[in-house]
């Protein structure tokens, strides 16, 4: 059984999903593949509840509870993607019914004819729509629309890893101004020359988690560094580890078991940051984790972030564990959540990017540490997609698989 945004369920027997709110329930059933009739009448349900909740938005009763309202909003603008390509795709089925009731009853050569052609393009379309379809139909993962914490930390090689570290803090940099996310370093630690053995950034802004749960993992590098005489090829690796944003709803952390320390900032920052001891160091007691915050001048402030990134770990913890049951009935080579496992190489002297969870290489790494990552981020998804669809007992359509 598959959780479609936490609210629609496909079931395998076909039994219709009635929504709390009270308003008009829709089928969706996913069997094993089946004439594309069964497809149509899945669409068509989902059709007839987003009709209902476009009456439903404008009810008084709705407009005046704020929390059913954004509710039954998000769910309407979600449900508005599929809607939008089942009218695109039913025209085609129109175009091609009414092409063939021309080619069986018309009399004009030339009509039938520009009939004919006309069919056989709108034929041609399907494919891809119904492709489209079963994408925007496989379930959503509710946390992929939260904001993320991204933790960088220089792993085997030194000073080279620290190195690469900054390196690689500087490309998700560009990807997030590129993206228009809004990003905060909430805590850092200098390594050897202008690297960082640690940085932990706060990334907030539409999609972030989703995009970058793919980056959890080691990385490792080859290249010749800088200090190196001999021209030697050095192997480094930095761990990348991306956590959904957890709330206080989602993890709950009773007082007694946080210690809170106070230090001094360290870093550029002038007087302030030696005389004033305005950074924060938590310790969750029952499972040891350590989390430090000195991003500003307020202690207050950053004992908040500090407990952001404390839920997010300990939120983390939770995922992955529900994620290590599963892989019992299902090993994804995707997105696994193990930041142990080895995903990509960045091999220098090649001027190559390979990642190995799918086996794809990218001939220009200049441009890859220079933010433009989109292409094997995008390339994971339809992965991870494909994975989607087969657990669904639905066969991936061409452009689903990679």
């Amino acid at each position: 059984m598959l959780a479609f945004s936490n609210r629609m369920t496909l079931q395998a027997s076909g039994a219709p999903y009635t929504p709390r709110d009270g308003t008009k329930p829709y089928l969706c059933r996913f069997r094993a593949p089946k004439p594309m009739s069964s497809l149509v009448e899945k669409l068509r349900g989902i059709s007839d509840r987003y009709e209902a909740l476009a009456s439903a938005l404008s009810r008084p009763d709705v407009l005046s509870d704020r929390e059913k309202h954004i509710k039954l909003s998000k769910e309407y603008k979600e449900l508005s993607k599929v809607v939008a390509v089942y009218q695109r795709y039913q025209a085609g089925l129109d175009l091609i019914r009414e092409a063939e009731q021309i080619i069986e009853n018309g009399t004009d050569s030339e009509m039938r004819a520009l009939a004919q052609a006309e069919k056989a393009a709108a034929e041609a379309r399907l494919p891809e729509l119904e492709s489209e379809i079963k994408c925007l139909l496989i379930p959503a993962d509710p946390e992929d629309d939260k904001n993320a914490i991204v933790e960088i930390r220089a792993g085997t090689g030194g000073d080279e890893a620290a190195l690469f570290a900054a390196d690689m803090f500087r490309m998700y940099s560009l990807l997030f101004a590129e993206k228009g996310w809004r990003f905060e370093v909430l805590n850092s630690t200098e390594g050897g020359g202008s690297g960082f053995k640690e940085l932990v950034v706060d990334v907030r802004g539409e999609g972030v988690y989703g995009t970058l749960k793919f980056e959890s993992g080691v990385h490792r590098v080859q290249r010749v560094p800088e200090t190196e005489s001999q021209g030697r090829v050095h192997t480094s690796a930095v761990t990348v580890a991306v956590l959904p944003e957890a709330e206080g709803v989602d993890v709950s952390i009773e007082p007694s078991d946080i210690r809170k320390d106070t230090f001094r900032s360290s870093g550029a920052g002038g007087q302030h940051v030696n005389k004033t001891e305005s950074a924060i160091r938590l310790t969750h007691l029952p499972t040891g984790i350590v989390v430090e915050c000195q991003a500003g001048r307020s202690q207050h402030k950053n004992y908040d972030k500090a407990l952001q990134v404390l839920r997010s770990r300990l939120y983390q913890i939770e995922l992955e564990r529900a994620h290590s049951a599963r892989a019992q009935q299902r090993r994804s080579l995707v997105s696994t959540g193990d930041r142990s496992a080895k995903i990509r190489t960045y091999n220098y002297p090649q001027g190559r990017v390979t990642d190995h969870r799918i086996n794809k290489s990218i001939y220009d790494l200049t441009a890859f540490m220079n933010g433009d990552i989109k292409g094997l981020i995008e390339a994971l998804k339809i992965a991870e997609n494909a994975e989607k669809l087969q657990a669904a007992g639905v066969p991936p359509s061409p452009d689903t698989s990679a």
